[in-house]
């Protein structure tokens, strides 16, 4: 069993591992599974890891043959996200995960609910940077994530460009 406490920094749960492993997964069926595979075997309560865990089933479900197993997967990661937001309803880099992932749902599934609550939040944390409670790395991959995919407005986009990371 992998518990919270093995999130150091040299476990395969370790923040900086996770976040290579969800953008690799994002662009390569391949480093999808290995993602999933990895986060199949966790089974702690760390919100952070958890929101991961679900990104991986939501990820992993543009791979998956069948439309049902899609929609299972979907609805997978989405009680997950609802487990880890319970455990942590504040914290920037889960709202992230759930409003990266929801953001791409087709709207006809109706499970992209949180989308304007978690971008709300989002651009309140990068607004607040360097006190955002999200270290240099989270920070850069919110903020280019928001600003490249659009879903600021223009004004929003400039005063989050200027913040130093």
């Amino acid at each position: 069993m992998i518990s919270a406490a093995d999130t150091d920094a040299h476990s395969p749960y370790a923040l900086h591992a996770l976040r290579r492993h969800y953008r690799q997964a994002a662009h390569d069926e391949a480093a999808s599974r290995r993602f999933h595979e990895l986060m199949s075997q966790y089974t702690a309560d760390n919100a952070v890891v958890l929101a991961y865990k679900a990104a991986s089933e939501a990820i992993l479900a543009k791979h998956t043959g069948g439309l049902f197993d899609k929609l299972d997967r979907v609805k997978t990661a989405s009680r997950l996200f609802d487990h880890a937001v319970s455990l942590d309803p504040k914290h920037p880099e889960i709202r992230f995960l759930r409003f990266s992932i929801e953001s791409n749902l087709p709207s006809f599934l109706g499970a992209s609910k949180h989308v304007h609550e978690d971008k709300g939040l989002l651009v309140q944390t990068l607004l607040a940077h360097p006190h955002s409670g999200l270290d240099a790395e989270a920070f850069q991959v919110v903020r280019d994530y928001l600003v490249q995919g659009k879903h600021l407005t223009d004004e929003q986009a400039h005063r989050v460009r200027q913040l130093p990371i």
